[in-house]
């Protein structure tokens, strides 16, 4: 899939695609992390269904990105690191997590501008998710 060029005016959300590239970008996130054997400990920390966690990623980028607020007209603020607290992640889980939404950008043929900022962003908020050391 081809990303249309955008401006780095434009905010990320319409840069990025709209809706239909954030879903493709969370439906090949998870793809991922279900098949792939480089994010085992990134999928085992995930129940045996993966329907809600796609949904719910879809929903909360879509609104971080600066689109349609959908994940907070569902369950209001996302206070992301109470929401993550019952789940053990680490610098592994965190590294794994980064590397899964950075080789499905890849694969989208995300802009490489915007590729790097979101990898930037997404970096401070995975790091921020850790509960413990390692």
């Amino acid at each position: 899939m081809n990303i249309e060029e955008k401006s780095p005016a434009d905010n990320p959300f319409e840069w990025i695609g709209g809706e239909a590239t954030v879903r493709s970008l969370t439906d090949r996130f998870y793809d991922l992390m279900d098949l792939e054997p480089a994010y085992q400990a990134l999928r085992a920390a995930h129940g045996s269904s993966l329907q809600d966690a796609r949904d719910k990623l879809f929903w909360f980028l879509c609104g971080w990105l600066g689109g349609p607020s959908h994940y907070t007209e569902r369950f209001g603020h996302p206070r992301l690191r109470m929401r993550h607290m019952p789940f053990s992640i680490g610098v592994l889980e965190r590294d794994q997590w980064l590397a899964c939404m950075d080789q499905a950008m890849t694969e989208l043929q995300v802009d490489t501008v915007l590729r790097q900022r979101l990898n930037d962003s997404f970096f401070k908020t995975a790091d921020w998710m850790r509960n413990r050391g390692a």
